[in-house]
């Protein structure tokens, strides 16, 4: 065979794969735009117009009946980064759906408190099933995907949390968007701070309560965090974890 025949051959290859990834891609995206409509609109600095979203809701509730047609055919298709960033604003999109429907609220635990909580209502419509906010996170995020950085893009509706971005999560940025928000969140001194004369660190509660996804990357959560401090903490450093506030990340209350 000739040459050049090799090469047109290796051109087709590379084209097709490439068509390919960006169909795959495109598959994952294209369910983004609504979501990115109510983000833009109602999401600004962390908080929510959750008064506006009520009122207005048509796009997020379309945005969820699409995804919830995705079938697990189709999700298996894609890669880690595509399924990942899917799943995440599933469940961020899903936390707005349910506080704004029961807006007016101080705080989302206020939401089904006689009945489990709000992370215990079958209201994720997922592969044909619903299940709970607790079940997306802790039997499919979780346990599918070792990446302690998803606890700084999941957000539970509270001042607390992470902040919501106004942008939906993309598999081609997904990485720069979690290694972003994590970095935003622990450089915030409301919630995470160092003291290196104490040789103390204040973390968010988030630490303790998911400290073996951040011992399974990092060996230990001291070491996890560390970098984000300048690398100025040592295993000798005790870590003193602070108070979480539940209440709603609702822009009308920093009006108040």
């Amino acid at each position: 065979m000739r040459p050049y025949i090799y090469i047109f051959i290796a051109a087709l290859i590379i084209t097709f794969t490439a068509a390919s990834n960006a169909v795959n891609a495109n598959s994952t995206e294209k369910y983004n735009q609504l979501y990115e409509n109510v983000l833009k609109v109602y999401v600004n600095d962390g908080l929510v117009n959750y008064s506006g979203l009520k009122s207005n809701s048509e796009d997020l509730k379309q945005y969820l009946k699409q995804t919830s047609l995705v079938t697990k055919e189709e999700f298996s298709k894609w890669n880690k980064h595509q399924q990942l960033a899917f799943l995440i604003n599933v469940y961020n999109a899903q936390t707005l759906d349910l506080v704004a429907d029961k807006y007016p609220v101080k705080s989302i635990k206020d939401i089904a408190s006689d009945a489990g909580g709000p992370w215990e209502q079958p209201i994720v419509n997922l592969f044909g099933t619903k299940i709970t906010l607790n079940a997306l996170e802790n039997e499919v995020i979780r346990k599918n995907y070792p990446e302690p950085r998803i606890h700084f893009a999941l957000v539970c509706a509270a001042l607390g949390c992470p902040a919501l971005i106004n942008t939906p999560y993309q598999s081609a940025i997904l990485d720069k968007q979690l290694e972003d928000q994590t970095r935003a969140f622990l450089i915030d001194s409301n919630r995470n701070s160092i003291d290196t004369n104490q040789k103390l660190l204040r973390l968010s509660p988030i630490f303790d309560w998911f400290k073996e996804d951040f011992i399974s990357k990092s060996g230990s959560v001291i070491e996890f965090v560390n970098p984000y401090f300048s690398n100025q903490a040592t295993e000798e450093f005790k870590i003193e974890y602070t108070n979480y506030d539940w209440s709603l990340n609702d822009q009308a209350t920093k009006k108040n």
